[in-house]
């Protein structure tokens, strides 16, 4: 899989034309939802709005479904995309996902670039190539891995973010944090996201993008090592499932951060994660995401949404676990007791 040139700029307009002065493209299409259409496309320049067709879909994840993929493939063919047009997608994962995945079957395949508008599709969803869609309420259950050209990463979009969604975004940070060195866990530890300082932030981001990366490039289509980006995501996936279900939908990256709650303790049960970096991971989560709400009445449920992961064998359930900080153990098979065992320890921790 080619790997993605990544920009890091603070000048966004000017980073976006010079990238494109060195690319082939017959015609121009920006994919946007309408909150990123609104507030985000001003900062690309009036110079290259002008000279693309616009394509709007609705914000939200639950709108990341196969009818909202048909509208992108309508409007680019009715708008003549050909094998050599190029999408520009403008937006948090919903976009980036949906845009990438679009670019990947229209035509058999037409080339993206991604502008991330979120700190989560900066760290997690715009970069590594995977692209997708939700399917039967299941989590990118339809998709295909399709590395953009090039995702430009502009920290001046943060300050169009609401408070959730930073933490959102930051839940992968810690993520990448717990699967690399212990430098860079501490960094995030030591981060205050109640009085966020989005200077100090941009270069954890990149500190970030650099992890996953580097994993990418080990194991890009996850046969194996690609596997530990999957931490917290087995039971975070299946709680934000279980919130949209039920029409309280989460926050992606809150799902996931109690996610790793649960993870890290099996961990430390399993492998023997250090308790006092287990404590204070789930002190620092605790303290920026709450605590999810569910009883012991929807552990049948969550038990079934983890069997549709697609890191399982058969019925087998398998989480990334770590023995330490970037001691990752990917593909350990954990019984239906012991996520019961870890459900509660989540709920009670």
């Amino acid at each position: 899989m080619t790997k993605q040139r990544i920009i890091s700029t603070s000048q966004l307009s000017t980073a976006l034309e010079q990238l494109l002065a060195d690319l082939h493209f017959d015609r121009l299409f920006i994919l946007a939802d309408e909150h990123t259409a609104c507030h985000c496309l001003p900062l690309l320049g009036d110079g290259l709005t002008s000279h693309a067709h616009l394509i709007t879909i609705p914000a939200g994840d639950d709108h990341k479904h196969l009818a909202t993929l048909t509208h992108v493939w309508d409007e680019l063919c009715t708008h003549g995309a050909t094998r050599h047009s190029l999408l520009l997608n403008v937006g948090g994962g919903m976009v980036t996902d949906l845009g990438g995945f679009a670019a990947a079957t229209y035509k058999r395949g037409i080339s993206c670039i991604n502008i991330p508008t979120t700190l989560l599709a900066m760290v997690d969803a715009a970069v590594g190539g995977k692209t997708g869609i939700n399917h039967h309420s299941l989590k990118n259950e339809i998709g295909a891995f399709y590395p953009a050209q090039a995702v430009v990463v502009c920290a001046q979009f943060l300050r169009t973010l609401d408070m959730p969604n930073l933490c959102s975004g930051f839940a992968e940070m810690i993520k990448h944090g717990l699967i690399s060195t212990e430098e860079h866990w501490a960094s995030l530890m030591r981060y205050d996201m109640h009085t966020p300082d989005l200077d100090a932030l941009q270069s954890l981001i990149m500190e970030s993008i650099h992890t996953k990366e580097g994993i990418v490039a080990q194991d890009p289509t996850e046969q194996h090592i690609r596997k530990a980006l999957n931490l917290g995501h087995t039971l975070g996936h299946a709680l934000e499932t279980h919130y949209m279900r039920r029409g309280t939908p989460c926050l992606h990256g809150y799902a996931v951060a109690w996610g790793l709650i649960g993870e890290l303790y099996l961990s430390h049960v399993r492998e023997g994660f250090p308790a006092d970096k287990l404590r204070q991971t789930i002190a620092y989560i605790k303290d920026t995401y709450g605590t999810p709400a569910f009883d012991c009445k929807q552990y049948d449920e969550l038990y079934e949404l983890m069997l549709h992961d697609k890191k399982n064998l058969g019925t087998d359930i398998r989480f990334t676990l770590l023995g330490g900080i970037g001691d990752i153990r990917i593909d350990r098979t954990i019984g239906r007791d012991e996520i019961f065992e870890m459900l509660d320890f989540v709920r009670e921790c």
